[in-house]
C-alpha cells in the first residue's frame, strides 16, 4: 500500500508539474503607434488556463492594471521603444513575459529656415564643441586630443578672454555652467571635469555610467542634460551626477541619431545633429521632434570667405542669450559666429 500510494503522490505531482508547464503566455501589443494615444495590453494564455495574479511594469515602473490588462496614454513614457513585462503567478510556479512596443511623435516637425541678424569674429582654430552665453560672455570648449580647451570669449570682438588646456590624454566635448560652476564632459574617457567658473580652477571630475560617451551638454537650471551621440538625452544630477533619465528622441518616422551639442530655450532641448548643419528642436517632456533647422546653407555662407573641410568643419555650437532673446550658433573652426532668428516656413 505505501509503494501504492508513493506512485499516486508522484503522479499527482507530474500531473500538476506537466499542466504548469503547459502554459503558454503572450502579451498582445501593439507594436508600433504615437504620441497621445491609448494603449492597451493584454496577457493571454493559449489555451484559456486560470493566472491567479499578474503584475505589469513598463520600462521597469509597474503600472495599474485590471486583471490580465492595462491601458497607457504613450505620452506618460515618451516616444521611442519601451520594454513591457508582465509576472505571471499561476499554480506553484511564476514566469515573466517580455515584449516592447515603439511610439513614434504623433507630428511631423515643423519645418524652419533661418535670417543672419549679425555676426562676430570667431576663432578658426577653435574646433568648437560646447558653447554657452553667460554673464554677456561667450564660454567655448573645443575638441582634439592635445587641442582641447575651455575658454572665456569677448562676444563682439572674439578675442579669448581666458583660457585652460585639457590634459592630452583627453578629447573635450559639451560644456554648460550651472551655480557657479562649468562643466565639462570628455569625448570617449567616460568622464567630466567640474570648475569654478571666476579661475577656472579644476574642483572635481565625474563618472559616466549608463551613458557610454560625452557629446554634448546643457541644463535646465535644476539638471544637467547630456548627450551621447546616439538618440537618447540623458539628465543628470548635478551633485551626484546620477544619470536620472533619459529621453529618446523620434521624429513621427524614426529615431533621430548623432545629437551633439546643445542648449536648453524655451522649455525644449535645441540640438545640433552632427554632420548634418541642421538643428533640431527638441520636446524636454516626450523626446518628440518638434522642430527642424536646415542651416546648411550658413555653412555656405562661410565658405564664401573660408575654405572648410565639409566632414569635419561642420555646424557645431549654439548659444543663448536668454536675457535679450539672441541666438548665437557657429561650427568647427569657422571664421565666424552668427546671431541668427529661426523662421517657420
Amino acid at each position: 500500500m505505501k509503494k501504492i500510494a508513493v506512485f499516486i503522490s508522484f503522479l499527482t505531482l507530474f500531473f500538476v508539474t506537466s499542466c504548469n508547464d503547459d502554459y503558454k503566455f503572450t502579451l498582445d501589443v501593439v507594436k508600433k503607434t504615437t504620441l497621445n494615444t491609448s494603449l492597451s495590453i493584454t496577457l493571454k494564455e493559449k489555451n484559456d488556463k486560470p493566472v491567479d495574479k499578474v503584475q505589469f511594469f513598463v520600462d521597469g515602473q509597474e503600472v495599474t492594471a485590471n486583471e490580465n490588462s492595462f491601458t497607457i496614454n504613450t505620452s506618460d513614457f515618451g516616444v521611442g521603444k519601451h520594454v513591457v513585462s508582465a509576472l505571471a503567478f499561476y499554480p506553484g510556479k511564476t514566469k515573466k513575459i517580455n515584449d516592447s512596443f515603439e511610439v513614434l511623435a504623433d507630428k511631423a516637425p515643423a519645418i524652419y529656415s533661418y535670417k543672419i541678424i549679425n555676426s562676430f569674429p570667431h576663432d578658426t582654430k577653435a574646433y568648437t564643441q560646447g558653447l554657452e552665453f553667460y554673464n554677456g560672455f561667450l564660454y567655448e570648449t573645443t575638441g582634439r586630443k592635445g587641442q582641447s580647451s575651455l575658454r572665456k570669449v569677448e562676444l563682439t570682438t572674439g578675442k579669448v578672454l581666458q583660457k585652460i588646456a585639457l590634459d592630452n590624454q583627453y578629447f573635450g566635448e559639451g560644456l554648460t555652467i550651472l551655480n557657479n560652476k562649468i562643466y565639462w564632459l570628455t569625448w570617449q574617457a567616460k568622464k567630466g571635469f567640474v570648475y569654478d567658473l571666476e579661475t577656472f580652477k579644476l574642483e572635481k571630475e565625474f563618472a559616466f555610467n549608463k551613458s557610454e560617451e560625452g557629446w554634448g551638454l546643457t541644463n535646465n537650471g535644476t539638471d544637467l542634460i547630456k548627450s551621447d551621440g546616439t538618440n537618447k538625452i540623458w539628465f543628470l544630477d548635478p551633485v551626484t551626477f546620477k544619470e536620472k533619465k533619459s529621453l529618446q528622441v523620434y521624429t513621427n518616422k524614426y529615431a533621430l541619431e548623432n545629437l551633439n551639442e546643445l542648449e536648453f530655450i524655451d522649455d525644449k532641448i535645441y540640438a545640433n545633429k552632427y554632420q548634418q548643419n541642421a538643428i533640431v528642436i527638441i520636446d524636454v517632456h516626450t523626446g518628440a521632434v518638434l522642430g527642424v533647422a536646415d542651416l546648411s546653407d550658413l555653412k555656405k555662407e562661410m565658405e564664401k570667405t573660408q575654405k572648410l573641410v565639409p566632414e569635419d568643419e561642420v555646424l557645431n555650437g549654439i548659444a543663448f542669450d536668454k536675457e535679450n532673446n539672441r541666438l548665437f550658433v557657429t561650427g568647427k573652426n569657422w571664421g565666424k559666429l552668427f546671431e541668427i532668428e529661426l523662421i517657420k516656413k
